[in-house]
C-alpha cells in the first residue's frame, strides 16, 4: 500500500473531482480530496465506505493557506504526491455587460488563483515524484462567447497550463489540461436549469483525466478537449 500512487483533487466531494477520485480509488490510488463543504465531504466518503485510502480535507482551494495545509496534510498521510488536479471551480453565469460584479472576485480568485496555488504548494512533492499536474479547463477557455467572466477565467487557466508546463517539464513534471464542453454535473445549480442537447457526464469527462494520468512513462498528453456529440462550439 505505501507504494501505491497519490492524487491530491480539489473541489472532490462531487460532479467531475468525485468521479476521478472513484475511479483513481478503484485503480489502486490513495487519493485525498479537498472542499468547502465537510458534510459533502463526508456524504462522499460515507457512500464510498470510507475506504482507507481515501483522506478528505475541509478547504478553500483559493486561499493559500488552506491549499498548502492541504499539501501538508496529503504528505503526512501518505507520504508522497503523484498527481495533483485543480478541480475546484463554478461560474457565475453572468456576464460583462449585464452581470453582478459582486459574485466574480470569488469565481476568479476560485478559478484562477486556486490552480496557481495548487501548483505552488505541491511542486516540490511533484519534482520528487515525477508526478503530474492536471488543470481542468472548459471549451469555454478556446472558444469566445458574448460577455462570458467565466470564460475569461477557463482563457486563464488555458494560458496557465501551457506557461507552467514550460517550466516545470526540465524537472520531469507533466502538465495536462482537460477542457470539458457541456457536462452534467452540480456546475449548473447556479444557472437553475441544465442546458439543452446532449451533456457529457461526469464520469465520461473523468475517463479522458484518468487516461491523461495514466499515461506511460515519459509520454506528457498535454490538452484534451471533450465535447458531447452534438456540441458545435
Amino acid at each position: 500500500m505505501t507504494a501505491s500512487p497519490v492524487a491530491l483533487i480539489t473541489g472532490g466531494g462531487s460532479g467531475i473531482g468525485a468521479a476521478v477520485a472513484r475511479r483513481l480509488l478503484d485503480a489502486g490510488y490513495r487519493v485525498a480530496v479537498t472542499g468547502r463543504g465537510e458534510a459533502r465531504l463526508k456524504g462522499f466518503a460515507e457512500e464510498l465506505g470510507d475506504p482507507e485510502g481515501l483522506l478528505t480535507i475541509v478547504g478553500d482551494a483559493a486561499d493559500q493557506g488552506q491549499i498548502e495545509a492541504a499539501v501538508d496534510s496529503t504528505l503526512k498521510a501518505f507520504g508522497r504526491i503523484d498527481t495533483v488536479v485543480a478541480n475546484a471551480g463554478f461560474a457565475t453565469h453572468d456576464s460583462v455587460a449585464e452581470g453582478d460584479p459582486s459574485g466574480w472576485p470569488e469565481m476568479i480568485l476560485t478559478n484562477v488563483l486556486g490552480p496557481a496555488l495548487l501548483i505552488r504548494a505541491s511542486v516540490d512533492a511533484l519534482k520528487e515524484s515525477r508526478g503530474r499536474i492536471v488543470l481542468i479547463g472548459s471549451v469555454a477557455g478556446f472558444v469566445h462567447t458574448p460577455g462570458n467572466i467565466y470564460g475569461a477565467t477557463k482563457w486563464a487557466v488555458t494560458g496557465l497550463a501551457e506557461n507552467t508546463r514550460r517550466q516545470v517539464t526540465e524537472w520531469g513534471i507533466g502538465v495536462t489540461l482537460v477542457a470539458p464542453g457541456r457536462a452534467e454535473t452540480p456546475f449548473w445549480d447556479s444557472y437553475g436549469s441544465l442546458p439543452p442537447g446532449h451533456l457529457l457526464t461526469a464520469d465520461q469527462v473523468a475517463d479522458s483525466i484518468v487516461w491523461a494520468i495514466r499515461q506511460p512513462e515519459g509520454v506528457d498528453v498535454n490538452t484534451v478537449v471533450v465535447r458531447p456529440l452534438g456540441q458545435p462550439v
